[in-house]
């Protein structure tokens, strides 16, 4: 089962950049152990995953496994069902790689009314699937964005080195603009606007569009600023975000907006790039958060010359 949906999970990432506000979405049939037909969502409102795949397959697609990564629809939207679909071709069996956060689509339980074998994967396999549609499922189960706090520290937790323009290197800071090109969202508090004067765009990496950027707080915003003011309650901006299709928000702001996030229970995933720097003065990286936040799926990895720290808050 592994390979298979593996092998889907990599065929959904073709999608991405090109279905939002869709998932991404991949699938492999398998019959009598070899590959029969393939597919991913591309685009939206074109085909769904299982139907490039039953096509791809034709009459191959009777009593084959489909390895999907996740649960197909039973409902109607721009497109038929791929639960209707997957009973038609006669598929003996599915394999999903997680569940849709909707509670509104029963997709497992249309296929096993209709006598079709579903199992779901579980263990790293299964959070690979979930991580894969991470901001797509907190905004359609919980009507806000995905909200990962971004921020460069030193060893001791300071969030800015005496007399250094940056705290991080130079490789980290070009994962920061990749980050923010992959992001529908980029934010940061009044205090970095008035500081710092961010422009919080995507520089010097392929950016298929720029994310929206905001400024949450009091304004006016400095003349001249290109952001856009959220003077509103952090919930209500956030599900109005939602509601204009910000699936993924990039928050970038200093320790007092991410204590504002973290109080608030809306931060999801955190990345921290620790520098090899001692500054011995100077904010920490995070102000006082309460209740404590217990991370899971905590990652270490270099980039350049500082260590990127990856942990969730809320795993999707």
């Amino acid at each position: 089962m592994s390979a298979f949906l593996e092998r889907a999970l990599e065929l959904a990432e073709r999608g991405r950049g090109t279905t939002h506000p869709n998932p991404l979405v991949g699938a492999v049939l398998v019959r009598d152990g070899d590959v029969v037909g393939e597919g991913w969502h591309e685009r939206a409102g074109g085909p769904h995953a299982e139907t490039v795949a039953l096509d791809a397959a034709g009459v191959r697609s009777r009593d084959a496994t489909l390895h999907v990564t996740l649960e197909p629809c039973s409902h109607v939207g721009r497109t038929p069902p791929c639960t209707d679909a997957l009973v038609a071709a006669g598929v003996a069996k599915v394999v999903v790689g997680a569940l849709d956060p909707n509670p509104e689509v029963d997709g497992v339980g249309r296929l096993r009314e209709a006598g079709i074998e579903v199992e779901v994967a579980d263990g790293e396999l299964g959070f690979r699937a979930r991580r894969q549609n991470e901001a797509w499922r907190t905004w359609v189960a919980s009507g806000r964005p995905f909200v990962t706090y971004k921020v460069a520290a030193t060893l001791d937790g300071r969030v800015a080195v005496p007399r250094e323009r940056w705290v991080s290197g130079e490789e980290s800071r070009r994962l920061v603009h990749e980050l923010r090109a992959a992001s529908d969202a980029v934010a940061v508090g009044m205090g970095t606007v008035r500081a710092d004067a961010p422009r919080l765009d995507a520089r010097g990496v392929a950016a298929a569009r720029q994310p929206r950027r905001l400024a949450f707080g009091r304004g006016p915003l400095p003349a001249g600023s290109e952001l856009e003011l959220r003077t509103g309650p952090l919930l209500e901006e956030l599900a109005q975000l939602a509601e204009d299709g910000v699936q993924s928000l990039l928050l970038e702001g200093g320790p007092t907006l991410a204590a504002a996030f973290f109080a608030a229970g809306v931060v999801d995933k955190l990345l921290v790039f620790v520098a090899p720097t001692v500054a011995g003065t100077g904010p920490h990286l995070l102000g006082d958060v309460s209740p404590p936040a217990r991370l899971t799926r905590l990652t270490a990895a270099m980039v350049g010359e500082d260590v990127l720290l990856e942990a969730y808050v809320h795993e999707p």
